[in-house]
């Protein structure tokens, strides 16, 4: 069995999703802890739901962000990990956590990368007219939304409800960041 850990900030959709596909056998993996930087964010909510171990560090508390990142390693480093996970963590991973995990740490975006980078890319495609969205998971690397593309998928549409946008690009996004799981994990 395999070791996922999942660094989230919110409200943690994507998290529950890993979470649920590790307990119903969909994956075979096990998530051994929540990294999260924001101490009432959902999502700790929903790693108690699961039983899931829950790191929570606010990186306001510490004097740089090597030295936030060094003490998220020292809770790593104590369990061999084979995936990192980010869902909806928003932070761009610095050098201390990227040497020691190069290759394992992916990231979903809810755009099609190279397009769209950084927040609110649904509002920036939506402001810019395009009618193709869509849901990029990527390798995770020191740029803003940069990477290797590890998968991608698409939405065609035309309207302007951007809460009915967001919902259907979740749906995409679960899906597809479980299938790009599950790859990774069979190698």
């Amino acid at each position: 069995m395999k070791n996922i850990v999942v660094f989230a900030s919110g409200n943690g959709s994507n998290f529950e999703t890993i979470a649920a596909a590790c307990k119903s056998g969909e994956l075979d993996a096990e998530v051994k802890l929540l990294v999260c930087d924001k101490k009432g964010a959902f999502a700790i909510e929903r790693a108690k739901k699961y039983g899931i171990e829950t790191l929570v560090l606010t990186p306001k508390d510490f004097p740089s962000k090597a030295d936030y990142e060094s003490e998220i390693l020292k809770k790593l480093s104590t369990t061999d990990i084979d995936l990192i996970c980010l869902a909806g963590y928003m932070r761009i991973i610095g050098d201390t956590l990227l040497e020691p995990y190069q290759g394992k740490i992916i990231n979903t975006h809810p755009a099609l990368l190279p397009s769209f980078k950084g927040m609110h890319a649904i509002e920036q495609a939506v402001e810019y007219g395009v009618k193709i969205y869509g849901i990029t998971i990527h390798y995770v690397d020191s740029s803003l939304d940069g990477g290797k593309i590890i998968d991608q998928a698409s939405l065609y549409y035309d309207g302007d409800d951007i809460e009915y946008l967001k919902e259907e690009l979740l749906k995409i996004e679960h899906a597809l960041y479980i299938s790009v799981i599950k790859k990774l994990l069979s190698k």
